[in-house]
């Protein structure tokens, strides 16, 4: 039997700005406990999860300050708060493996992509990540400029 394709994802939202303020460590899959009025905001492709990240309460993991905004249609009672806290849905063993990265090595729980899975779920790729220092970041963009500039010079004397 032939090994199973992987399909792409429809990208929701992205956070662009994670690898550039984090070194990101492992990933996690996770659903999100959403309400009907986001999934029909979601679908319409408007999310910011710029801002946001992911802490402990308790035994579970919230998603804090992602930007879902309402449902033109919903009306007012139907409707959602735009930026209310959201729980994850993970597996124990990855929410007691994060906890521990938290509460253990200071890690931080920072989401990097909003998308929607092969079955029709809106799934948040989440990543562990550790925190860069301002001298980490200039480096990264020294190393960035010097990759263009070398690709540039490849393609005209290449």
């Amino acid at each position: 039997m032939a090994p199973k394709a992987e399909t792409p994802r429809k990208l929701i939202a992205e956070n662009r700005r994670a690898r550039f303020d984090y070194f990101l460590e492992q990933t996690f899959e996770a659903g999100l406990a959403l309400t009907g009025s986001e999934v029909k905001s979601l679908r319409n492709g408007r999310a910011n999860i710029a801002e946001s990240y992911a802490a402990v309460e308790g035994d579970e993991i919230i998603l804090v300050n992602a930007d879902i905004p309402p449902y033109v249609q919903a009306g007012p009672h139907f409707n959602h708060e735009p930026r209310r806290h959201r729980k994850l849905l993970l597996k124990r063993k990855e929410i007691d493996k994060l906890i521990g990265a938290v509460q253990r090595d200071g890690r931080t729980i920072i989401p990097t992509k909003l998308f929607w899975n092969d079955r029709g779920l809106a799934k948040l790729e989440v990543a562990l990540a550790k925190g860069k220092k301002e001298h980490d970041k200039r480096e990264a963009t020294a190393e960035r400029d010097w990759q263009r500039d070398k690709a540039r010079l490849l393609k005209d004397h290449g």
